[in-house]
Parts: structure tokens; C-alpha cells; sequence
């Protein structure tokens, strides 16, 4: 899980912008945002250096999924 679509709301860039600068299409873009996809580490590397953010701040902690689904 990964939390790219708050980053991006938070800095208020669009998912076109991001889409244009990481060459890939806006669906790609958007199944990030929407995590049906996770990008690579390699992609989500980049993402971090676009909007920049510490990487860690895009990635969701398997402390905080777990947390969640105990609520």
C-alpha cells in the first residue's frame, strides 16, 4: 500500500504532472494512486524525488495495515 494519492494532495500536483514526468501513461499513474498497482521501488524511488519527499513517506507500514483492519 502505498500513499501517493495524500503526497500528491498535500503538495497539490495532479496525477497528469506526475504521469509527464515519470513518462508513463496516466492510467499507469493513476492504479498507483488508486493502489490497485504498487509501482516498483525503482518507480516509487523517482516518484519520491519528483515530490520531494522522503520515500518512506509514500509507503504505507504493514504496522499501520494492521492496525487498521484490527478497528
Amino acid at each position: 500500500m502505498n500513499r501517493i494519492k495524500e503526497v500528491l494532495e498535500e503538495k497539490g500536483i495532479k496525477q497528469v504532472w506526475l504521469a509527464e514526468k515519470l513518462s508513463k501513461s496516466y492510467n499507469m499513474v493513476n492504479s498507483y494512486v488508486q493502489n490497485r498497482r504498487q509501482p516498483s521501488i525503482e518507480i516509487l524511488y523517482e516518484i519520491s524525488n519528483l515530490l520531494q519527499v522522503d520515500i518512506k513517506d509514500l509507503i504505507i507500514s504493514n504496522k499501520e495495515i494492521n492496525n487498521n483492519e484490527r478497528k
